[in-house]
């Protein structure tokens, strides 16, 4: 039997996770509905790196996305294609490339954040003051723990 190296935790904590989880894939889905035919969810969340951590070696981004550099280049070559992102030399270096996003791909990504914001407000509107504290909070350790960039704190296209 393999062993695990993580701490316990609680199965619980984890089954009410996979819930809120299976509710924010849903809000993810619709948000992204009306740009299905143009990005799927995997190529979205390329975007989302590229927005909160700003310009990205390529090999970089595979290891944000979780995935080969093969596939990554394989949906660059798409995001690219749909002028959603662009590839850059850098001028020291000719060798290294830097993936960034594109004009119509930050409005994309706040086209989508948008409704998102939407539909989690909604989601928050029907639950008590306390609660929203709490979960806030919550989630505010969940994204640290995860290495997620807070919106407020992504780059801003005049600051690169």
């Amino acid at each position: 039997m393999p062993t695990s190296t993580a701490p316990a935790v609680d199965s619980e904590l984890i089954d009410v996770i996979l819930t809120a989880s299976r509710v924010l894939v849903a809000v993810a889905a619709r948000s992204l509905a009306e740009h299905d035919a143009e990005v799927s969810l995997q190529q979205y969340r390329a975007l989302v790196v590229l927005a909160s951590r700003g310009p990205q070696r390529p090999v970089d981004l595979a290891v944000a996305l979780g995935v080969d550099p093969s596939t990554s280049t394989r949906l660059c070559d798409r995001l690219v294609e749909r002028r959603l992102i662009s590839r850059r030399r850098q001028a020291g270096d000719r060798r290294e490339v830097r993936l960034d996003l594109s004009e119509r791909g930050r409005t994309l990504v706040g086209e989508v954040t948008e409704r998102r914001r939407l539909e989690i407000r909604r989601i928050l509107a029907a639950l008590p003051g306390p609660d929203r504290g709490a979960i806030a909070d919550a989630f505010r350790a969940f994204g640290h723990a995860a290495g997620e960039v807070p919106d407020d704190r992504w780059p801003r296209s005049w600051d690169l």
